[in-house]
């Protein structure tokens, strides 16, 4: 299967959002539904199936952590995420929280970008320049959550002039609702929709 930005020669990055233990982690995250979704949905061991098809075609793979300063003194308190997060002394560095979900660990040829604050990846870190200094020109946007994070990366990303793919069978929501109104409503606006398997294969044939 063909899919734009995976031609031959176009280097592609896999953006791996937010796929933490204090994220996804039942009993850790104090996102329940949003844990309860990605579990549902499998995305996990799809995302590190993927991950390792990049790997072994050289592309990047690149993780994007949340990871706030432990006294939270440059987070500002004007979302409710981050409020919470300040509130339940959630998503501190160097805690549990932050460490990527089992089966999805960072590897030594991967790369991660720890924002401290912000709820998209772009704003405040240096990701744009780290996929620029790579070559990379299109980017698999895969991980949680569809109404929030993915969402915001993948109108940053393509603001930025990246084309931009989602497999949506690598993300998840915190509902089903939400899920399928962005996957319906926003990111066919600057995103292309698409799956897991698609992905692999345009990849496999474009490095053949």
């Amino acid at each position: 299967m063909s899919l734009r930005g995976l031609e031959a020669g176009i280097r592609t990055a896999l953006l791996i959002s937010e796929c933490q233990r204090g994220v996804l982690e039942p009993g850790l995250s104090p996102f329940a539904t949003l844990s309860e979704q990605a579990s549902a949905r499998g995305i996990v061991p799809r995302i590190a199936r993927l991950a390792q098809v990049f790997r072994n075609a050289k592309m990047p793979v690149v993780h994007l952590h949340v990871a706030h300063r432990p006294d939270y003194a440059d987070v500002p308190r004007t979302s409710w995420i981050i409020a919470s997060s300040v509130k339940k002394g959630h998503m501190k560095a160097g805690s549990m929280d932050v460490e990527a979900m089992p089966g999805l660990e960072p590897q030594e040829s991967d790369h991660v970008q720890s924002r401290r604050f912000a709820l998209g990846s772009f704003h405040g870190t240096e990701l744009d320049t780290t996929l620029r200094h790579l070559g990379v020109k299109t980017l698999v946007v895969v991980g949680v959550s569809t109404n929030v994070a993915v969402n915001a990366t993948a109108l940053a990303g393509s603001d930025l002039g990246y084309q931009v793919l989602v497999p949506e069978d690598c993300i998840a929501g915190a509902t089903v609702e939400s899920h399928e109104f962005v996957l319906r409503n926003l990111l066919p606006l600057y995103a292309t929709i698409t799956t897991q398997a698609a992905v692999e294969a345009a990849l496999r044939g474009a490095n053949a």
